[in-house]
């Protein structure tokens, strides 16, 4: 016999199912809105219809990245050092992923985007510069010690794109660190190979380290004479913390929005570039096709460093 709460039901003529189903948590059915009867269809003017196409060619690769890295500050659609393949591969540059099958204690030479640099303390007083590239396929580690750091430390701090050279050491059945010798600036180095193919690339290595070590010789013999005349010392704390020649007084690296290296655009002979090796001042014009050909050389972040402290 059926109960009065289920008598009032039956003489309502009321579907349990239905109720059931209003009191239900799942989904609700899709309905489209043409057959949804309180859905007002309103003319919004947004239908997608075709118009005549401005005549403009679709944007390159390079300028794609560009154009993202000015507006998102980022690379989407591709890497930036993807457009840099033609050289690392003349170089025999050594990708990220294969640093892992690389015999120890082999030279090796790594490009990449900058992602940080790091000068962290140290319990013997010297000065380390830790310094990661990513090329696309990964990040590669370099650290730069004491006898590297004046040469190369203002490529290290004031470049985005960066070309190591250095030794390679197996720390592990997966680990790897790179004991840098030198560093070069990657945007220079693909000018050298637009005007001169690898032969020009080699020379301005070899020009660029040549200055590099040269620049370093002489303030370091400025120095040494400075502090011979003031009698300066070397500073040591109470911890007994030697601090480092090469020491700054403020945060390192430039601005990023000047950039390193950034072409002139009111140069009535095209866009030129310091070339490595050449003297201050001195610079080689770049075909304004050349130039174009790349992404920008600008990128949105910048790792300071530290003091050295």
């Amino acid at each position: 016999m059926p109960t009065s709460a289920a008598r009032e039901v039956q003489d309502a003529g009321v579907d349990v199912r239905v109720r059931a189903a209003a009191q239900s948590q799942a989904a609700r059915e899709v309905v489209p809105a043409a057959e949804q009867p309180t859905q007002l269809t309103l003319d919004l003017g947004d239908r997608p219809t075709l118009v005549t196409g401005t005549g403009l060619p679709e944007l390159t690769g390079p300028e794609r990245v560009r154009a993202e890295l000015d507006v998102l500050g980022l690379d989407v659609s591709a890497h930036v050092v993807a457009f840099y393949e033609p050289l690392l591969a003349a170089l025999g540059v050594t990708r990220s992923r294969d640093l892992v099958g690389t015999r120890s204690r082999s030279e090796v030479w790594v490009a990449g985007v900058k992602v940080a640099t790091q000068t962290p303390p140290v319990r013997s007083g010297r000065r380390v510069v830790f310094l990661t590239l990513d090329d696309g396929t990964g990040p590669s580690d370099c650290t730069f010690f004491e006898d590297v750091q004046g040469p190369y430390s203002g490529v290290v701090f004031h470049s985005w794109m960066l070309l190591v050279r250095g030794v390679l050491r197996r720390t592990g059945e997966r680990g790897v660190s790179i004991r840098a010798t030198g560093a070069w600036e990657l945007a220079g180095l693909w000018d050298a190979w637009q005007l001169g193919g690898l032969a020009g690339v080699h020379a301005a290595v070899a020009a660029g380290e040549a200055d590099a070590v040269a620049r370093a010789e002489a303030a370091e013999h400025a120095a040494r004479e400075a502090a011979e005349r003031t009698g300066r010392r070397v500073l040591v704390h109470a911890s007994g913390f030697k601090q480092s020649p090469y020491a700054d007084i403020k945060p390192a690296g430039a601005d990023p929005r000047a950039g390193r290296g950034v072409p002139v655009l009111d140069h009535p002979g095209g866009m030129p570039r310091p070339v490595p090796g050449t003297p201050p001042g001195q610079v080689v014009p770049v075909a304004p096709a050349a130039a174009a050909a790349l992404p920008s050389r600008k990128l949105w972040h910048a790792s300071p460093g530290s003091s050295g402290h």
